[in-house]
């Protein structure tokens, strides 16, 4: 009877994969700064802040970088990304298929779903290091790639079941989901920081900026890891989530919004989870490294249950859920684009699994900051096309969305701007010496003047234009 209730409660569920969403469904940006403050406080941020203090960043380096870096993230959502899901009112995925066609839109979309599992993958495993404290699980090391143990294992299976269950209900309840958690993580991660500073000598607020610079992030990174900057705190704080906003995979959640300035919620993940939820994850670490003179062990759970006890604990399992959900959510309307006849919930159910399996590999957590570099490198290039599809081409006098018109299953010019962008970017990278986290912009432009120049050379006659129109 229970199953047969759930079962019917998850074909209910419609998500508007391949029609605009209809306006009693609008929302208001509340419900979008609910959902970017609990997706952003949340299981990455117990990975990423301690993260910079093993690279060695500067306080200042690390103070000023989140600061400029947000913001350009939370403009690129605002006047990028937000402004088309709102007159489009379609997902990512059936936007691209217009542009793209169904077959180069299927490449995407398993690309962008791997993507999306592998991260989602990380965020099981960080809710997984909490869950295992009172089994006394040995914890994965910086250097460590593969699952140390069977209960590991199992505890990730666990984990993973529990987040796959809430992302297969749809947006509605991850929504809610996130508004719920939010608040209260967000007073667990600024609470637990504060309860440790005493132990690094600060003992009034004058303490803290010279403690930080000699303790916390001291500008001197771990034995193994390498050096940042305030250049690459900036540019991964904007491009870090590249794939969301200049990627434009986040119209599959703006499309929902009821004005493109909900863009601007997006500045609740930014400056709470992605600013403060980094600066007191890096504290907590640091606190961590003192005490075990700094151990290569990376395990955000018992480094939040030593801060905060059980309420430390249960904050990153609960961090996890959220990233995970909303990332959950996303890779299975990506597959589904692929599969339209199959059930939403269906399929994020199959999403589900890869990703838990994925989740036993502790590997995506010590390389967490190269992975989102690159995912948001991979995508990058069709956030481009569709910017420049939907505002530029039809000022030049082509078509936007050519491959719909013209009943193509593969737009070439989309097709060669995504490979040669790529192409260009592993250029820059190995001849030029540059970071992956530098990428993201020069690529941009690349995608841009290819795509421009691509889409005259393969878009037909003036004649056939004329048809088209």
């Amino acid at each position: 009877m229970i199953l047969d209730k759930l079962t019917a409660r998850l074909e209910s569920v419609q998500e508007y994969e391949k029609e605009p969403v209809p306006e009693s469904k609008l929302k208001g940006w509340r419900s979008f700064l609910g959902m970017y403050a609990g997706e952003h406080t949340a299981g990455t941020e117990f990975v990423i802040g301690p993260l910079f203090v093993a690279h060695g960043v500067g306080a200042g380096a690390l103070v000023f970088g989140l600061l400029i870096g947000n913001l350009l993230a939370v403009l690129s959502w605002a006047f990028l990304c937000a402004p088309i899901a709102v007159k489009e009112r379609i997902t990512l995925y059936f936007k691209l298929e217009k542009i793209c066609g169904k077959q180069l839109t299927l490449v995407y979309n398993l690309v962008n779903a791997l993507m999306f599992c592998f991260l989602a993958g990380s965020m099981i495993a960080v809710s997984a290091t909490a869950v295992g404290i009172p089994f006394n699980i040995p914890m994965a090391k910086l250097t460590d790639w593969l699952p140390g143990s069977p209960s590991w294992v199992l505890i990730v299976l666990a984990v993973g079941a529990v987040t796959t269950l809430i992302a297969t209900l749809g947006y509605e309840q991850v929504s809610r989901f996130a508004n719920i958690a939010s608040p209260w993580m967000i007073l667990v991660f600024l609470a637990a920081a504060i309860a440790v500073l005493p132990e690094l000598g600060v003992k009034s607020v004058s303490d803290f900026w010279p403690v930080a610079k000699s303790s916390i992030w001291t500008g001197t990174p771990l034995e193994g890891q390498s050096k940042f900057t305030f250049w690459h705190v900036m540019f991964f704080a904007w491009f870090c989530n590249m794939a969301m906003h200049i990627g434009m995979a986040d119209l599959s959640i703006f499309r929902y919004a009821k004005s493109w300035k909900s863009g601007f919620a997006s500045a609740g993940g930014m400056y709470v989870g992605h600013y403060f939820a980094w600066l007191a994850s890096g504290i907590l670490y640091a606190v961590f490294l003192h005490k075990s003179q700094n151990s290569i062990e990376f395990a955000p759970g018992p480094i939040a249950y030593y801060a905060a006890g059980i309420t430390g604990a249960a904050c990153v399992i609960v961090a996890g859920w959220t990233t995970a959900n909303p990332t959950i959510y996303r890779a299975g309307l990506a597959i589904q684009a692929i599969m339209p006849n199959s059930k939403t919930w269906k399929v994020t159910l199959i999403v589900g699994l890869i990703t838990t399996t994925a989740a036993c590999f502790p590997a995506l957590v010590m390389r967490l900051l190269d992975f989102v570099a690159l995912y948001g490198l991979l995508l990058m290039p069709m956030g481009a096309i569709i910017f420049i599809d939907f505002y530029i081409l039809p000022k030049l006098g082509m078509k936007g969305e050519f491959a719909a018109k013209a009943g193509l299953n593969i737009n070439w010019a989309a097709a060669g701007t995504w490979v040669l962008t790529l192409a260009a970017c592993l250029f820059i990278n190995y001849a030029l010496g540059v970071e992956i986290f530098f990428l993201g912009l020069p690529g941009w432009f690349v995608a841009v003047v290819l795509y421009i120049g691509l889409s005259y050379f393969f878009q037909p006659s003036k004649q056939l234009k004329t048809r088209l129109s």
